[in-house]
């Protein structure tokens, strides 16, 4: 057990090779995003977000959505500043780079996407409030189920038509039913998941290596072509991202353990959900922002942990 959470806990480091292998063998990830599940039609990215998903909803329980009655204003807090900040900073970083349409496209996608499962693991690392992570994951996945189409339709509506409804009935698929699916046998099957709960988290470090690794070797030529602009625009959303997320709770005058998970939840982003919608409704180029805002805030988000965890938190 401590093997794998020693894994998990380096998902950065996996994130960094896997980029790096990606860069030099592209066709050592590509497989994962064109190929499919053996014996069916069910594309592997597919599978993979939705073991993904299922593996989040596995370590839910009844008890926790009980648990945001009890601490409203901190979720309703960490959630808002997600759906406000994230998606804004996007599409403002994005137009003043002058990014082409389809990787402008794709920073406001990712940027509308609910938190990572990732953010859970830097919140424990930079002696975070864990609890109020998970939450924050949980409440942003599934208000994501509507909010990621709406509001990638609101600020993308210049680039071209976005259909809400399909990318809604992707979510759904995608992320509700998973994840609801892994609530419900948590629930039916207390005490008999304990090897499934430990394994899940790797296995999700792993489809997100994957992922990442397959959009970096697939779109080589166009991260080449596009570097000067579209790495330092991705690399400041975030910044801005992790920064303002951290500024808004600290002037709502949340705790400091708080105010440390709402910086990070703001900050990381589910970059293979991203990639997912990227791929089914727009076009292969509009994943290449998912891929690298995956390593700027996997990156970004270890370093905070890192300095966060010599600092343990004073009692507000």
């Amino acid at each position: 057990m401590k093997i794998l959470a020693a894994c998990t806990n380096l998902f950065w480091l996996w994130t960094i090779l896997g980029v790096v292998w990606a860069w030099f063998q592209p066709e050592a990830f590509t497989w994962f995003l064109t190929g499919v599940v053996p014996g069916t039609s069910i594309k592997l990215l597919t599978a993979g977000l939705g073991v993904i998903m299922l593996g989040m909803g596995i370590t839910l329980s009844l008890t926790d959505f009980k648990a945001v009655l009890k601490t409203p204003k901190q979720v309703f807090i960490g959630v808002a500043a997600q759906f406000l900040i994230m998606p804004f900073i996007g599409w403002s970083v994005a137009t003043l780079f002058d990014l082409a349409p389809m990787l402008k496209l794709g920073v406001i996608l990712v940027s509308c996407c609910p938190g990572g499962t990732a953010s859970n693991v830097i919140c424990y690392l930079a002696r975070a409030n864990v609890a109020l992570s998970v939450l924050m994951t949980m409440c942003s996945t599934f208000l994501a189920v509507v909010l990621t189409p709406y509001l990638t339709k609101f600020y993308a509506s210049a680039i071209l038509e976005v259909d809400a409804a399909a990318m809604i009935w992707s979510m759904v698929t995608i992320v509700l039913l998973p994840v609801v699916g892994g609530v419900l046998l948590n629930h039916f099957f207390k005490g008999k998941l304990e090897k499934v709960k430990a394994v899940s988290p790797v296995i999700s470090v792993l489809v997100i290596v994957l992922i990442v690794g397959g959009v970096i070797g697939l779109k080589k030529d166009s991260i080449i072509e596009y570097a000067a602009t579209l790495l330092p625009a991705v690399f400041i959303v975030h910044i801005l991202g992790f920064a303002l997320g951290y500024i808004v709770a600290k002037l709502l005058k949340l705790e400091e353990r708080s105010c440390r998970t709402v910086c990070i939840e703001v900050g990381m982003q589910n970059s293979g959900l991203g990639s997912k919608l990227a791929a089914d409704h727009f076009s292969a180029l509009a994943m290449t922002p998912c891929a690298i805002s995956a390593l700027y805030h996997c990156m970004i988000g270890s370093l905070l942990a890192a300095y966060w965890r010599t600092r343990p938190p004073s009692k507000d």
